[in-house]
């Protein structure tokens, strides 16, 4: 079961996304990127609103609860245009005491694209074990550097723009879905860029936190391990409105499959689903 959460935790967190509808970053010939033209500004002006928060229930093939992910975005105060993205992971049950998990994730994003510029992790896993791990992207050098507790720090050059694994589970919610056809959205990982390919599967009506809704089932298909290893394909349910609210996340590992329920939510530019919720 702790290898089940850990394993799909990578999977799970790469199924979403955002990106800006306005500013073009530089293009790199011959090089697949994300174009403004393919994102819809006002999904992504909702996600970014100043206070979005998701709680997702995450358990384990049959059904078992292993855990709870919770996600918050909020602006940055330290940087203009700039926001945070943080995600905690909580174990749960017997889980907890044999092997307590309380990692914690922080993205960095900024610019009419929401590219990343820092990623930090903190992970505390059992009793002794604590990694801390700090990525930075500088965007226009087209350089990621990265630095594991005080060991000494790694460069790595790349071509085109890049998501991380973070930032890659926000970037695809906002984008301009059309059947049979995939969007590219750069992700670093694994010390390489890698164009992955986001898709739409189908639309279909799904029970929600919200009541049953209009989904997008949408399909990125990632040929990675990243921070953690997986096994199989991840698919993940949107609401069909302007929130795109992930209301659902299937992700096969190595022994069995994961499932990520989300169980709470708030943002002040999605009143609609809060009195949908109430009723």
């Amino acid at each position: 079961m702790l290898l089940s959460f850990r394993v799909g935790l990578s999977a799970l967190l790469l199924s979403l996304a955002f990106i800006s509808h306005a500013i073009a970053e530089p293009v790199v010939t011959d090089i697949a990127e994300v174009r403004p033209a393919q994102v819809d500004p006002e999904v992504l002006a909702t996600i970014f609103s100043g206070s979005e928060t998701l709680h997702y229930s995450v358990s384990w093939s049959g059904g078992v609860k292993i855990g709870d992910i919770y996600m918050e975005i909020k602006p940055e105060k330290s940087k203009k245009d700039a926001y945070h993205i943080s995600a905690k992971v909580k174990d749960y049950g017997p889980l907890k005491v044999i092997y307590p998990i309380d990692d914690t994730f922080r993205c960095f994003v900024s610019g009419p694209m929401k590219l990343p510029y820092k990623y930090e992790i903190h992970q505390k896993e059992g009793y002794t074990s604590e990694t801390l791990r700090l990525t930075l992207y500088d965007q226009h050098s087209r350089v990621v550097t990265f630095q594991k507790n005080h060991g000494p720090q790694e460069r790595t050059d790349f071509e085109g723009t890049v998501y991380n694994e973070f930032a890659s589970f926000i970037i695809s919610r906002a984008l301009l879905f059309k059947e049979e056809e995939s969007i590219v959205v750069p992700t670093f990982a694994d010390n390489k860029r890698h164009e992955v390919q986001v898709s739409l599967a189908s639309k279909e009506k799904r029970n929600t936190l919200f009541g049953e809704k209009m989904t997008l089932k949408i399909h990125p298909k990632m040929q990675f391990k990243g921070l953690y290893e997986k096994s199989g394909d991840t698919i993940l349910w949107l609401t069909d409105d302007k929130c795109r609210v992930p209301v659902e996340i299937h992700s096969k590992i190595v022994v069995g499959s994961l499932v990520a329920e989300l169980v709470g939510y708030t943002n002040p530019a999605c009143k609609q689903l809060e009195q949908l919720r109430a009723r």
